[in-house]
């Protein structure tokens, strides 16, 4: 598992994004916090570039705040775009009037619809059908992001794709997991951004 020195890890931060508010320090040390405890994850190199992505993810996914957010918009703009009468209703699993308001994206990433949420919620030992607001809870938010990258939940494509030992990390098309290739090349910079940071600010073995 991966340590991380908290002065050398916020000034790393400050020197590669820019200032830090208190509450993005409270969201940072959070995330930290919950990646030095995953035992999923070795203190490989390979790990390290994959917690650099997931992290890149997370900060463009929730407009830089590196909190669980709602999706932007409002319960009308979300059945437009996912009620059960849609072609992409459909295929989330939206059965039901008013499921693409009430499945509508939350989270690090956002999960979007009545099979993920459900799907998500089984695999975790939650009610997220019941309780869709759950997802935006960080310690489920931080799970769901995870586990759902690691698994390929979002489109089927996983970091092991992407990242691999003995190669260089891809760190573009690792933007296959959550959303094709939008904005590929600007989380990948914010990526290697937090490569060198977890690099900087590793404890000593």
């Amino acid at each position: 598992m991966f340590a991380f020195d908290d002065e050398q890890f916020l000034d790393g931060y400050r020197r590669r994004f820019g200032p830090l508010r208190a509450d993005l320090v409270q969201a940072l040390r959070f995330l930290m916090g919950r990646i030095e405890q995953d035992r999923s994850f070795s203190d490989s190199a390979v790990h390290r570039q994959q917690i650099a992505y997931c992290m890149a993810t997370f900060k463009w996914e929730t407009a830089h705040t590196l909190r669980p957010i709602d999706e932007f918009g409002d319960d009308a703009r979300f059945e437009r775009l996912y009620g059960a009468h849609t072609r992409i209703g459909k295929t989330l699993g939206n059965t039901k009037p008013g499921d693409g308001a009430r499945y509508h994206g939350r989270g690090y990433v956002q999960l979007t619809g009545r099979t993920n949420y459900e799907r998500a919620g089984k695999l975790l030992g939650v009610d997220l059908l019941g309780k869709p607001d759950d997802a935006k809870q960080p310690e489920i938010a931080y799970a769901i992001a995870m586990e759902g990258m690691k698994k390929g939940w979002f489109t089927g494509k996983k970091l092991d794709h992407y990242f691999k030992p003995g190669q260089a990390p891809n760190y573009e098309d690792a933007r296959k997991i959550i959303n094709g290739m939008d904005k590929a090349q600007t989380i990948a910079d914010i990526a290697r951004r937090f490569d060198e940071l977890f690099a900087s600010s590793l404890e000593p073995a």
